[in-house]
């Protein structure tokens, strides 16, 4: 970053970053704001494992579609905000960290969320995290030198944050009926904001410093996965039940979590950014990969229940919640990353491997076919390397 001279405050101007600054990586402020996500998504998981465990599958769901947006939002605007705007200075940190202690928040109201139907903790949490981003982008804004395309994107993007934040807190004076409905609009709201504020003006993001801090959470979602693997060891040890029911899930969960790691990587992910409607696609069809990564730790939990005989949903419904994450992923993927990349034969491929994927619950040993599918899958990504282009 450009040297330059700090305030009597102790504040440096908060200019626009170099977006073709070399070895830019992430920071280790950023690697510490991400700690605080695990906690978040790990009670999110756990609170859908304990709703699919219950047979409340509609309700467990769409509580976690929610609460992942609500983590996965503010994740994904403080990064592409560090990738324009990081001064790293005090005030700067600060305000982070006020943003941590919102994920803190939300995190202690997911489960509120799920078991009442009440979301006032939770939109609390939110609403700190949303407003210290308002006055991140304010203070960008107001950078003499963030004249132009910068400054007017900062400006909207101000605004319109605090317009929806306005609005979270009216909702909850609404009727419990009309929750739902609101909350639908004010996500749209949301989502719409950076459209409007990019078309408005441009914020310089760094293909590279997005995509590894992408990567980035995509591992934290997988960790969930290895944990779960680990689990299910653990629980055949504690709870005295044969070795050879949990152990191969374990073995075959690490498998599968290590082939979704591969096929995320493969492709080169930093050509997926280049114009302003594919740095949309590539930030929000994240949504739907963090989502079905986060769920396939659930999956792999409620598998471990059914063997044990400790669930109310079957086999089969258990061996659905493996396979429909690790299916959304697989298309996830494709649109958002891998389509850029892939020839005629690795296309086809991951289309063979989702269809076989969604249909093994139906047969024996489900898991067992979805392992060896996930590893024909990346044997063939192996063979066939990714095509490159030039931005």
């Amino acid at each position: 970053m450009t040297t330059t001279t700090a305030s009597r405050w102790r504040l440096l101007p908060m200019r626009p970053r170099d977006p073709r600054e070399e070895g830019r990586a992430g920071s280790s402020l950023e690697l510490f704001f991400d700690l605080v996500f695990v906690i978040a998504v790990s009670i999110a998981g756990v609170q859908l494992h304990h709703a699919l465990a219950e047979s409340h599958v509609a309700g467990g769901v769409g509580h976690y579609a929610m609460a992942l947006f609500a983590i996965w939002w503010a994740w994904m605007n403080f990064t592409w905000f560090a990738t324009s705007f990081d001064t790293d200075d005090w005030l700067y940190r600060v305000l982070t960290i006020a943003q941590m202690g919102g994920v803190m928040v939300v995190a202690a109201g997911i489960g509120p969320v799920f078991e009442h139907d009440s979301f006032g903790v939770m939109i609390a949490g939110y609403v700190v995290m949303r407003l210290s981003m308002v006055v991140q982008w304010l203070r960008a804004a107001a950078t003499p030198s963030s004249t132009g395309e910068a400054r007017r994107a900062a400006l909207h993007y101000a605004v319109g944050i605090a317009i929806v934040q306005v609005l979270w807190v009216l909702m909850l004076l609404l009727p419990h009926g009309l929750l739902i409905p609101a909350a639908i609009f004010l996500i749209l709201a949301e989502i719409s904001v950076p459209v409007i504020a990019e078309q408005r003006g441009r914020t310089p993001w760094h293909p590279e410093h997005i995509t590894e801090r992408y990567g980035g959470f995509t591992l934290i979602l997988l960790g969930e996965s290895l944990l779960a693997s680990s689990h299910a060891i653990i629980e055949a040890r504690d709870a005295e039940v044969p070795l050879a029911d949990l152990v191969p899930l374990g073995a075959m969960c690490l498998i599968v979590t290590a082939a979704l790691w591969w096929i995320y990587f493969w492709p080169p992910h930093h050509e997926a950014i280049g114009s302003l409607r594919s740095s949309l696609l590539y930030g929000y069809g994240h949504y739907v990969i963090f989502a079905a990564a986060g769920a396939f730790s659930v999956g792999v939990e409620l598998e471990v229940d059914v063997a044990m005989g400790e669930s109310e949903i079957g086999p089969t419904a258990a061996a659905y919640a493996v396979s429909l994450p690790i299916a959304i992923f697989l298309v996830g993927m494709w649109c958002v990353v891998i389509r850029r990349s892939a020839d005629a034969v690795v296309s086809a491929s991951i289309a063979l491997a989702l269809l076989v994927v969604l249909i093994d619950p139906l047969v024996p040993l489900p898991i067992a076919l979805t392992t060896i599918v996930m590893v024909l899958l990346v044997a063939v990504m192996v063979w066939r390397r990714p095509r490159t282009s030039a931005r």
